[in-house]
């Protein structure tokens, strides 16, 4: 085999080029040297292509270290590595649930932004639940990870009270600042204003609001901003649906607007989640979108998009976000701040538009 003559050695059998370099015992672990004397490189190249840098590594090259690396069967040591280096290469994610489209979407998008910064990501899932959320952030925080992302359950007290100093965390799909924190989010009261603008310029006068519990009525920024279009535009208050942030909640809420009188001609929904409940709940009572109800939902999955009728949205840049929580939170500069991003207007045909 032409590529033993590398490997400044006896030449060897297919199984002792596995265990080359080990002790009598066969205890010794393949070495970055072994690999390097077997691929005719350096160590710092060998070095260069694991980690993907710092510097390049000429495609040939780099493609008889992999070899090497495969043959003798090499594998970093990532404890001994981080001892150099002060970096585990490792980030902590906690979403409220995993299972939601939108967060599914964001810890995709997360983790795609870590990996090309040579980042991996741990993904836990705290069911929105307080306790649990703080256990992950602690075993999270124990493993020496070098950065937390982190969307919360928690209220602002139970925040400041994480033991996080020396740990950079970035709070993710947070509408507000926190103090004491840096924050990535979208302008919600500005998607919730122009999508309920969007609906009143259909002809709607009497928009309801489906949106999810657990704060106090009237401080939630997509409820202010419904509020607030529906004030400019000189109609009274439409009714609201608070119902759990869930399909089974959006069904709900429609059960609830539309089973007695006076029900609303078009509906602004706090999530598409909840909007997949609430097309059911309009086609139980044999309601059509958007000729007798039209529909506008905030986040912007993929999910939306195959919705019968499709579902119009305000859609959060999932993407954009992430990368900017990526940037923030591995090249943290001290500066509290909340960086918010537009959300965009995405017309499809459930407020009345069509296929635009």
């Amino acid at each position: 085999m032409t590529r033993l003559r590398n490997f400044h050695g006896p030449r060897h059998t297919p199984q002792a080029e596995r265990t080359a370099g080990m002790g009598p015992s066969g205890s010794r672990q393949i070495t970055r040297s072994d690999v390097a004397r077997y691929a005719g490189v350096s160590s710092a190249v060998v070095s260069y292509v694991v980690n993907g840098g710092p510097r390049p590594v000429a495609p040939a090259t780099a493609a008889r270290v992999l070899d090497a690396i495969r043959v003798l069967g090499y594998r970093p040591n990532a404890s001994a590595r981080a001892l150099r280096t002060g970096s585990t290469k490792l980030l902590g994610l906690v979403v409220p649930e995993i299972g939601n489209p939108l967060f599914a979407e964001l810890a995709l998008a997360i983790e795609s932004a870590a990996a090309g910064r040579g980042h991996a990501v741990l993904l836990t899932n705290s069911e929105g639940d307080v306790d649990t959320e703080r256990r992950h952030v602690l075993n999270l925080t124990a493993r020496q990870i070098d950065g937390l992302l982190l969307t919360p359950a928690m209220s602002r007290p139970d925040l400041a009270n994480l033991p996080l100093t020396g740990v950079p965390t970035v709070l993710l799909g947070t509408f507000e600042g926190v103090p004491g924190f840096v924050s990535v989010g979208v302008d919600a009261f500005a998607g919730a204003y122009d999508a309920v603008t969007h609906l009143i310029g259909h002809g709607h006068r009497r928009v309801a609001l489906v949106i999810g519990g657990g704060r106090a009525p009237g401080d939630e920024l997509r409820e202010r901003g419904w509020l607030q279009a529906t004030r400019d535009a000189g109609l009274p208050d439409g009714p609201i649906a608070r119902e759990p942030w869930s399909r089974a909640g959006g069904l709900d809420a429609a059960r609830r607007l539309f089973g007695g009188g006076s029900p609303p001609s078009a509906v602004f929904v706090s999530s598409d989640l909840q909007a997949i409940g609430v097309l059911r709940g309009l086609h139980e009572r044999g309601l059509r979108v958007p000729a007798d109800v039209a529909i506008v939902s905030f986040d912007g999955t993929e999910e939306s998009e195959y919705t019968w009728p499709p579902l119009t949205v305000v859609r959060q840049p999932v993407r954009t976000m992430a990368a900017d929580a990526i940037t923030r939170v591995l090249a943290p500069d001290g500066e509290y701040e909340n960086v918010t991003h537009q959300p965009e207007l995405i017309l499809r045909a459930s407020c009345g538009c069509g296929a635009r």
